[in-house]
């Protein structure tokens, strides 16, 4: 899995074949689940059927406790404990006489669930909830080793794995879950607010693999990051949520995304235990005629037409009369954790993960010292692309603008002056010790900014042709001033591992922030030539690939697919628009409910009557 991926071209889209793989087992398991018969289907709907009739109706999934029994209660039941007045105030049994009306312990735990509820799709809501709790888990055991486990100790690198495929396993099921709730209409009957928390928590989830990448440290997280950072930073988010701050990104992951994200799958699932499962699609109701299209319709047909409305939307809020069948939700729930555990387990141990090393300014010297020289020229005569960026790092740059610039709202919050943080201040640590470079500091600082740049600029065309003579730099002659004997110090504290050690010294306390030595490593072409090799790049659609020939993030391809629309791809704004349309395509996702001819489609298009064939 380790060696170079394969990938197939048509049109704007590049993909590669793992995330194919991916996406086409995923449209598989899908199909499968529309077409397979559900077991014992069949053998129990008749005693079902007997015993609904012998028993007052129960509390099943969708239904109201008031209409779930008319029978007394016991005399030592709640009803006989009769609180007086004054106790029936109180806040604590208000908030309780709430809970138990709204989720009666009934449709906490089911036993029994409505008969058409006999569909492998309805499965892949529990398969989501164990594939989650096993990607908690395997996180959790990657936490007791520490940040550097799986990189260094074969045990934690199979953590990694299991905790790898975890995840891939909970996206790819939730996402047919998304699929089949769709062409269910599951928003139907009250539950637009079940809908929303589910499309919430997937969005969510999508932000929450997205730092778990971010918290790998190995080339892949690196690349994500350094490329990441411009959408963020185009809106503005990226001055508070730096992609290249490696403790910021884990401690997203590992605490604050999966708290809120617990809270709101909690609210889900509480949701549909409240609600109850959406209901077979009815047939289709009263439609204007083809005639109609081409004349106002009358007021018999609008009036009929509202009337269906009503009639539709109270039948699905109604709750479900109907046969049940039996449904022990812990037995189901415990299936489906052992299954996902034993395919976690199985593609970890077959397939590992990936883990190709960081790139860091030591092993960028090491294999182009010349690419190393001209960018330290760039950087000092405020060419490079950190030195033109703008907001956060500076006011150099024109930040992308839509109506406004959101990058100009929260302004400069990460300073950086790329001459000074990426070579002036580094040499200014080690010229007490080196009176050459002393001395050439000194000449340097003393000149004029003009002076200084025209140096900068004539040594940055000068080393396009330089040689190395026992590994020292040989750049011909040119009017750059103490330039060459600056630039090959720095090249030998870069040698030394010296520069990856300043510049991530260059801050308080911990050294988590890897701001400063990712962005000179992208203002070089050695970098992205790597992540060329990988195929991780823009223009082949890498935010969805991952080295090797590993399966990546394809559940991120709405975003990716802005990249690659003509008329578009080639704009300054680009990062800002691909943020503008990811968003507007969740908020349609979102309030899919709200919005007719898009609420529709599943009427129109009747997949549904895979999934309630027999009901």
């Amino acid at each position: 899995m380790n060696s170079p991926g394969s990938y197939l071209n048509w049109s704007i889209f590049t993909i590669s074949v793992s995330n194919l793989v991916l996406i086409a087992v995923m449209v598989a398991i899908f199909g499968a689940a529309l077409l397979l018969p559900f077991p014992g289907r069949h053998t129990t709907a008749a005693a079902d059927a007997d015993a609904d009739s012998a028993v007052p109706d129960i509390p099943i999934l969708g239904a109201p406790v008031s209409d779930a029994t008319d029978a007394p209660a016991s005399d030592t039941g709640p009803a006989a404990a009769q609180p007086d007045d004054e106790d029936s105030r109180m806040w604590t049994a208000r908030v309780r006489n709430r809970v138990l009306t709204a989720l009666p312990p009934g449709k906490l735990l089911p036993d029994r669930q409505p008969a058409y509820v006999a569909s492998w799709v309805y499965v892949f809501g529990v398969a989501s909830l164990a594939t989650f709790g096993l990607a908690i888990v395997s996180g959790f055991t990657i936490a007791l080793g520490g940040t550097d486990w799986w990189h260094t100790n074969p045990v934690g690198h199979f953590c990694n794995s299991l905790h790898l495929w975890s995840v891939e396993l909970f996206m790819a099921f939730i996402v047919i879950h998304l699929w089949g709730k769709f062409w269910m209409a599951a928003w139907r009957g009250r539950r637009a607010l079940t809908w929303m928390t589910g499309v919430v928590a997937f969005a969510l989830s999508v932000v929450e693999c997205f730092t778990g990448y971010l918290s790998q440290q190995n080339f892949d997280s690196q690349w994500i990051a350094t490329n990441g950072k411009d959408a963020f930073n185009a809106v503005g988010v990226g001055a508070f949520f730096n992609l290249m701050n490696f403790g910021q990104m884990l401690l997203w992951h590992v605490v604050l995304i999966p708290v809120v994200l617990v809270a709101l799958i909690g609210a889900h699932v509480l949701l549909v235990r409240i609600r109850g499962v959406s209901k077979p699609l009815p047939a289709a109701g009263p439609r204007l005629r083809l005639s109609a299209l081409t004349r106002l319709p009358s007021r018999a047909e609008l009036r009929a037409l509202r009337e269906a409305g009503r009639a539709r939307r109270a039948a699905d809020a109604a709750p479900w009369r109907g046969p049940t069948r039996r449904y022990d939700i812990l037995k189901e729930g415990t299936i489906a954790a052992l299954v996902a555990l034993i395919l976690a387990v199985g593609l970890a141990s077959v397939l590992s993960s990936p883990d190709d090393p960081p790139v860091t300014i030591r092993s960028w010297v090491q294999v182009a010292p010349d690419d190393f020289l001209a960018t330290a020229a760039n950087e000092l005569n405020g060419t490079s692309e950190t030195a033109t960026y703008g907001p956060p790092y500076n006011t150099n740059g024109t930040p992308q603008s839509e109506l406004f610039a959101p990058a100009n709202v929260p302004g400069v919050r990460q300073p950086i002056d790329p001459a000074q943080t990426f070579v002036l201040a580094p040499l200014a640590k080690t010229a007490p010790t080196d009176p050459q470079l002393a001395a050439a500091l000194a000449t340097y600082n003393a000149a004029s900014a003009a002076q200084q740049l025209k140096w900068a600029t004539n040594y940055g065309t000068a080393v396009q042709k330089v040689t190395f003579a026992n590994d020292a730099p040989v750049v011909p002659k040119a009017d750059d001033g103490p330039v060459p004997v600056m630039l090959a110090t720095e090249l030998t504290l870069a040698r030394s591992g010296a520069l990856d050690g300043d510049l991530s010294a260059q801050q308080p306390f911990y050294g988590t922030d890897f701001t400063k030595p990712l962005l000179f490593l992208e203002d070089g072409q050695y970098y992205s030539n790597q992540a060329t090799a990988l195929h991780l790049t823009g223009d082949q659609w890498g935010v969805m690939n991952e080295a090797g020939s590993y399966p990546g993030q394809p559940w991120l391809w709405l975003y990716q697919l802005w990249y690659h629309v003509p008329g578009w791809r080639n704009s300054f704004n680009l990062d800002l628009i691909a943020i503008y349309m990811t968003g507007l395509g969740t908020l349609l996702l979102l309030f899919v409910p709200f919005i007719p001819g898009l609420r529709d489609i599943p009427r129109w298009i009747p997949v549904h009557r895979l999934i309630w064939r027999r009901s």
